[in-house]
């Protein structure tokens, strides 16, 4: 605060100035010098409030008056300066003299006889706001005044000594009426004259003080002078002063009608007005004043002792004063009122006046007159009461015991009074008193309790709860009824017995008829604390008394006999109407949690001689079961469905501890009472299972969910209530002998979640059950069937919500193990049974531990291996349900192909019938399917749906053939087969049309123990993602797994990693191996086509690992490298239900270098032909790859082209050393040879769409290619390419290798087949059409042959035979290619490659002449394609990601410089 107002003003100290701290202590004084000894001791100054304190205890007395010196004006007179004026205060007596050492300056100074003013200098209005304390005795008051002088201070010494007093003003302390100065500011009349005149007393005491007196009487600018014995004073009207004063005094008072009553005796005529106006004294100025005021009316009392006159006036009085300390206002008022009735009261003989009083005003309101003080009354009549008793004690301390009787009869009196009240039926006035004497009459039991006798207190409080007519102020009895019980009276047992029995019918009425239940409640609550505190007294008393004998003995029993009565009160009456009432209530009423409370703190007070005698009180069986059956439900929805919150501990537990009491008994009763043939109850008992169960398997017992330190209080204060009902179960269950088949299969699932609570000893003992369960049923049936099944179906969703573990696997293996061995009947089916619950429980688990994981990868393993399980024991339902947990996983990963195969399993099931539908019908399924073909097409919709998301196109429109027939021809819906065909139309327009990239595949494998049981140790193949790269793969891999070490080798790792503790994970790419597609073989397929089939429905996977044999070339590592290949054949076709799935076996063969080389020049020429192809069929394509295939080829630059292979594989050496490569020698040869053409067609290609500032770059590569292919057509033949044109717009054209090469390159090294073209016969001219029908029907074709050395190379053929030959042709490869026999599935016919002599076409829009070279090569075998892509992958692997410079058909490396273009040959314009 000091800060702020600093703050708050610009100023300039100049580093000088004063600076204080402040710190805030807390407490009263003796509390802040018993905490701060350092701060405040004995000398530290304490200044009192300014006003009255908080609280005025009795014996406080203060007198102190508080002057403050506001301001004044004078006027300058004849001085031609303002006056320094100074002002000083003295207390004086009647006779003038100043009273010594009664004005203190400020805390802690020493007192002083007078006070002087601060001097302001030569200023007119004067402002000093000073404040003093007088102190003056309180006899002196009356006749003490402040006086006060002015004078003119002047800085000369000698003219100061010689100033006077040129003025005065007084005021009384105590004014005529004998009141004190009133508070505030008073404007003091001046007076001038005679300096001695003005300090003589007898000449200004008769004057007036305070201008509001006579101010009418002053003549405005003018002074008037006193007549009389006064002369020579004068007042002046041009000067004015202004004090103001605060009387802070317990003994004088400023209220003319407190004092009057104060100082009765002075005036008795008029006491009965006094007693009268005290009403009307402000409250304040009556508190200041409790304990005088009190003393005067109780003194009026005594005094008047014989007469009534005063005694209701008093009365009236003491209830006015006691109102006002009830009031909030005045209430911490209240300790002062008691102290002052234990400490200061006297009045022996009050009470006799004050109950009468009190008698008389209840008497006039059960009359029916109207009496409004009764209301007043009853508001104080706790306090009133406290003087009644008081007084009687006094008297009966002071007369030892006198007038009992007679104080016992005016008691007795009033309360009878009192009862004929409660029992008006009048409305109004009479209505509110009864309220008030409800609310306001257990308040004074406390002090009526000792001195009143407590059977006959009793009876009328019985009476006046009971008069009280019906429906009459029900809330405001019941709080009576609530305040009377929580008072002193209601633990002696004669007042309770005699208020029991009508609070426990008041209870049962309403809370029967759900009214004003807060205060049922609050009423029963009150009753069974007092009960149970009752109770453990008894108890505590008949423990300490259990080792004597006597009176001390029979004295403990016997009260706890009378608790336990009241108990049976409680029990008999009101247990059943709380159960009922919590029953009807809705589980969000409030109310609901305290009925339990209340039905908890009952079972709690109830031993076992009560739940006999409650049971016995049963008339009939039928009652007692309904009863049973109500409890069991009632017990089994409050477990379900706690109404108290989860962290309330205790009162859970407390809950717990008295359901499994009450639980326990009426189980005995059960069996005592329901288990016999004529008397057995089958619901009853399965309901007791069914809630001993709940019980058993809350959350709230769950103790190994719960912190060490909470679990060790529990135990250590209720015990693990769990194996208390587990074992009573097994008894129960045990007990129903031949009855327990009835409860087969339905106690299967109750019993199983039992077993599954994790607490060792329980499953020891409970999970025999099941065996017990398994012989009961084989027993009558021969088998377990329905035992098996429920269990299988329960485990299912026990495991998925979170119970079970690997310990509950082994002990329910080998206990029923050790059983089934006890009996032989049982010992092979129980094996089986054993083997396959244990081995779905290891999948539940394994399913359950990766089920939340953010990873859904090994959930979808996981759910397959369950839905296989199922599966295979023949468990549809469970099959489905899996397929759908399986589908939806798929799809939240958007994996749609993965999707529809899962949802495909489903849909296979199904028949084309209208059966009705036997599984249960998921939840995305809408229930209007009844029939299987309405399922069906709907999940043939959705699986189509998937398909088209995945881009399986092919997928999908099996599918819709499908369907196409069922509408077609069986339920001939032509609407819906349009639809489908339409779907199916654009499903083939997307495989042509649509970008569709081929996946990578991956081989994962999972070593060392750490890895969960469906991981460890396998080897598994991954299908990638779109575009996926295998290092984002790999990371994806190993998020799941963040403490699993990578190995870097693709060799299987030994037995020192898989059966280390830890995690090892392999990861590396694989090639898929293409299956041989019979309808593909000797057909021109488009690329877009046999593209899906290259990476789709692939069972085969393969890895080449290259490695060195022999000593290494160092100028040609071709030579001496080997591959070894590594085949993994899967389970499983891929894609499928999930995107990856396990190796069944793997296989390696190694390659040998030339094989290598004739692999990589396959795949060379393939990766040309494709381009080309695709070049063809679109031609917006970028330029940029086919560019860098091409001069990669004609110009490489780093692998030195297949010069290494001459070296290597071309040698006369070599051809010694392996006469059996002969073969594959040529092989190489011809490939090289024919790398040739299709550089020529690539290249044109590339002339033809490269832009100007590429074009240097494009003649470059002509003069490379120049060089290479005369170097070729030199040493290995020509092999030249005719072009006709697409003879069908708009569709893509493909190239690929023609049919009629396949069979050529089989057919042997003979050199006349090898140069020898055979012409067929001549077609005719009908068929000459259809051969051209048909080949218009193809895109441009490529085919190729050998020319007869005979025939001349710049002779054209002539167009017509050129057409006749190409029709024939495309005929002998259609009819050679239609026998449908599958080629050998060998090395050799994986793949064709163009080395046949005469012509054959293939759809790449080229025919072609081979002209030989000076000698012939012979036709090389058919390598596989596998080889070339295996081959091709780790050559780009190991060129670093550059663009690869693949085999070319020169082993020049690139030219620093382009050499001089060659002259434009013919050759060059034909191309």
């Amino acid at each position: 605060m000091i800060r702020k107002a600093v703050e708050g003003k610009d100023i300039n100290h100049k580093g000088q100035g004063f600076w204080v701290s402040l710190k805030m202590l807390w407490g009263d004084l003796s509390q802040v010098r018993k905490d701060h000894p350092h701060l405040v001791d004995r000398s530290t100054v304490v200044a009192r409030k300014l006003g009255y304190p908080e609280v005025i205890m009795p014996g406080d007395v203060r007198n102190d008056i508080y002057l403050t010196l506001v301001q004044g004006e004078f006027d300058k007179g004849n001085k031609k300066t303002q006056k320094n004026v100074e002002v000083t205060v003295c207390v004086c007596d009647e006779a003038g003299s100043v009273v010594p050492n009664v004005i203190y300056h400020g805390a802690g100074d020493k007192p002083a006889s007078e006070y002087r003013s601060v001097v302001y200098y030569q200023q007119r209005h004067q402002r000093w706001m000073e404040t003093v304390k007088i102190a003056v005795p309180i006899e002196d008051v009356h006749k003490t005044h402040l006086r006060f002088t002015f004078r003119h201070r002047s800085s000369s010494d000698s003219k100061d000594k010689s100033e006077r007093i040129f003025s005065m003003a007084f005021v009384k302390l105590m004014r005529p009426d004998g009141t004190t100065l009133r508070d505030g500011e008073h404007d003091l009349f001046l007076y001038k004259g005679d300096s001695r005149k003005l300090e003589d007393a007898s000449s200004y005491l008769n004057l007036p003080s305070t201008r509001n007196v006579l101010e009418s009487k002053i003549l405005s600018g003018s002074s008037f002078r006193v007549s009389g014995g006064t002369s020579g004073i004068s007042v002046s009207t041009r000067d004015s002063f202004q004090i103001s004063t605060l009387v802070c005094s317990t003994k004088l008072t400023q209220n003319v009608n407190l004092l009057g009553l104060l100082k009765w005796r002075s005036k008795p005529s008029l006491l009965a007005g006094n007693l009268q106006k005290l009403m009307n004294v402000d409250g304040g100025e009556v508190i200041k004043f409790l304990q005088d005021t009190l003393d005067a009316l109780f003194s009026i009392m005594m005094e008047n002792a014989d007469t009534d006159v005063y005694d209701t006036l008093v009365f009236d009085a003491l209830v006015f004063i006691v109102g006002l300390v009830a009031d909030r206002k005045f209430q911490h008022f209240n300790a002062v009122l008691e102290a002052y009735i234990r400490q200061h009261f006297s009045a022996t003989l009050a009470y006799k006046k004050l109950l009468s009083a009190l008698t008389r005003y209840v008497d006039r309101a059960s009359q029916g007159e109207p009496c409004e003080p009764l209301i007043r009354t009853f508001k104080a009549l706790e306090y009133v009461f406290k003087f009644i008793v008081r007084s009687r004690r006094l008297f009966a301390q002071l007369y030892e015991g006198k007038e009992t009787a007679e104080f016992q009869e005016l008691l007795q009196r009033f309360f009878l009074a009192l009862n004929q009240l409660m029992r008006c039926p009048q409305e109004g006035p009479t209505l509110l008193a009864q309220g008030a004497a409800l609310k306001y009459l257990p308040s004074i039991l406390e002090d009526v309790f000792g001195i009143f006798d407590s059977s006959v207190l009793g009876g009328l409080l019985r009476d006046f709860i009971g008069n009280l007519p019906p429906q009459r102020l029900l809330k405001q009895k019941l709080q009576s009824l609530t305040d009377i019980v929580n008072s002193k009276i209601f633990q002696s047992y004669e007042c309770r017995e005699m208020l029991l029995h009508t609070a426990v019918s008041v209870l049962q009425e309403l809370i029967e008829r759900g009214e004003e239940e807060d205060a049922c409640i609050e009423l029963l609550s009150n009753i069974l604390e007092v009960l149970y505190k009752a109770q453990k007294r008894a108890e505590e008393q008949s423990r300490q008394h259990s080792g004597g004998k006597g009176r001390h003995k029979e004295h403990g029993d016997s009260e706890l006999v009378k608790v336990k009565k009241h108990i049976q009160l409680i029990l008999d009456r009101l247990l059943h109407t709380v159960n009922r009432r919590v029953i009807v209530l809705d589980r969000e009423n409030n109310l609901r949690s305290h009925y339990v409370a209340c039905m908890t703190a009952v079972l709690s007070q109830m031993d076992a001689d009560h739940y006999r005698s409650y049971i016995e009180a049963f008339s009939s069986r039928p009652e007692l079961m309904d009863f049973l059956m109500e409890t069991f439900i009632l017990f089994k929805d409050l477990i379900g469905k706690t109404v108290h919150p989860a962290d309330w501990m205790v009162m859970n537990m407390v809950q717990n501890r008295e359901f499994l009491r009450a639980i326990n008994q009426f189980a005995a009763t059960l069996t005592e009472t329901f288990l016999q043939d004529s008397s057995f109850e089958l619901q009853l008992w399965n309901n007791y299972f069914h809630l001993a169960v709940a019980f058993l398997t809350q959350d709230s017992l769950q103790l190994e969910n719960f912190s060490l330190a909470k679990r060790t209080s529990i135990l250590a204060k209720y015990g693990d209530m769990r194996a208390t009902i587990g074992a009573a179960i097994r008894d129960m269950w045990y007990n129903l002998g031949h009855r327990k088949i009835e409860f087969i299969p339905a106690m299967v699932g109750p019993i199983l979640e039992m077993t599954l609570v994790p607490e060792l000893e329980l499953r020891k003992s409970t999970i025999p059950i099941f065996f017990d369960m398994m012989l009961c049923e084989y027993q009558l049936t021969g088998g377990f069937s329905r035992f098996e099944d429920e269990i299988l179906r329960k485990l299912d969703s026990e495991v998925e919500g979170g119970r079970g573990d690997e310990q509950y696997k082994q002990l329910f293996e080998s206990i029923l193990l050790n059983c089934c061995q006890g009996h032989p009947e049982l010992a092979k089916p129980g094996e089986n049974f054993v083997a396959l619950v244990t081995g779905l429980l290891e999948r539940l688990l394994d399913y359950r531990a990766v089920m939340n994981d953010e990873n859904k990868t090994y959930s979808m393993s996981c759910t397959v291996n369950l839905l296989n399980f199922y599966k295979e024991i023949d468990r549809q339902a469970m099959y489905i349900r899996y397929l759908y947990k399986l589908k939806d996983l798929h799809v939240s990963y958007e994996n749609y192909t993965e999707g529809a195969y899962t949802l495909l399993l489903h849909a296979r099931l199904l028949k084309w019938s209208d059966e009705p539908n036997t599984a249960p019908m998921q939840a995305s399924h809408s229930p209007s399917l009844h029939t299987q073909r309405q399922l069906k097409e709907a999940l043939y919709n959705q699986i189509i749906d998937y398909f088209d998301q995945g881009k399986m196109w092919e997928e999908a429109i099996h599918l819709c053939k499908e369907l196409a027939e069922q509408y077609e021809s069986e339920i001939f819906d032509y609407e819906m087969l349009s639809d489908i065909l339409q779907r199916e139309a654009k499903f083939y327009e997307k495989i042509l049309k649509v970008l569709r990239p081929s996946p990578d595949y991956f081989a994962v494998g999972y070593y060392g123990q750490g890895f969960p049981t469906f991981l460890r140790n396998k080897v598994f193949i991954y299908r990638g993602k779109e575009y996926e790269r295998w290092e984002d793969f790999e990371m994806r891999l190993l998020s799941p797994f963040p403490n699993a070490e990578k190995l870097n080798s693709t060799s299987p790792p030994g037995q020192d990693v898989t059966t280390l503790p830890g995690q090892y994970i392999q990861c590396f790419t694989v090639q898929p191996v293409e299956e041989a597609k019979v309808q593909f073989k000797d057909r021109s397929i488009p690329e877009q086509i046999t593209n899906f089939y290259k990476a789709n429905h692939i069972q085969c996977f393969s890895y080449s690992r290259p490695f060195q044999k022999g000593p290494k070339d160092p100028d040609n590592e071709f030579a001496t490298m080997w591959i070894e290949r590594t085949t993994f054949t899967t389970a499983y076709p891929l894609p499928g239900i999930l995107r990856w799935v396990a190796v069944a076996s793997t296989a390696t063969t190694i390659i040998s270098p030339l094989e290598n080389a004739i692999e990589t020049m396959m795949r060379t020429n393939e990766k040309i032909l494709s381009e080309i192809n695709r070049h063809q069929n679109d031609p917006g394509l970028p330029i940029n790859p086919l560019s860098m295939l091409l001069n990669g080829i004609v110009d490489p630059a780093v692998m030195g082209g297949f010069a290494k292979y001459e070296r290597a594989f071309f040698q006369e050496s070599y051809l010694q050393e392996h006469p059996e490569d002969q073969g594959n020698i040529e092989k190489l040869k011809d490939l090289i040879a024919w790398q040739s053409p299709l550089l020529a067609e690539g290249i044109r290609i590339h002339g033809r769409k490269v832009s100007e500032d590429l074009r240097p770059f494009h003649e470059r590569m002509e003069q490379c290619f120049g060089h290479l292919r005369a170097k070729v057509e030199s040493q290995y033949g020509v092999r030249e390419m005719v072009s006709f044109e697409d003879r069908r717009s708009g569709r893509p054209r493909s190239v690929a290798w023609g049919p009629e090469r396949d069979r050529l390159s089989r057919a042997g090294d003979s050199a006349e087949a090898a140069l020898t073209a055979r012409p067929g016969p001549r077609l005719p001219e009908g068929e000459e059409r259809r051969s051209e029908r048909k080949e218009s029907r193809s895109s441009t074709f490529f085919g190729y042959r050998r020319q007869d050395q005979r025939q001349s190379v710049s002779e054209p053929l002539e167009p017509k035979d050129e057409k006749r030959r190409l029709s024939r042709n495309l005929s002998e490869s259609s009819l050679s290619g239609s026998d449908g026999k599958q080629p050998p599935a060998s090395r050799e016919a994986a793949s064709p490659q163009p080395s046949a002599p005469g012509l054959s076409l293939s759809p790449t829009g080229f025919g072609g002449r081979v002209k030989s070279a000076s000698k012939a090569p012979p036709l090389p075998r058919k390598i596989s394609p596998t080889v070339y892509e295996t081959f091709l992958e780790q050559s780009d692997i190991a060129s670093g990601g550059k663009a690869p410079a693949l085999p070319t058909l020169d082993g020049n490396k690139g030219l620093k410089s382009p050499p001089p273009p060659p002259p434009k040959s013919k050759w060059v314009s034909q191309l």
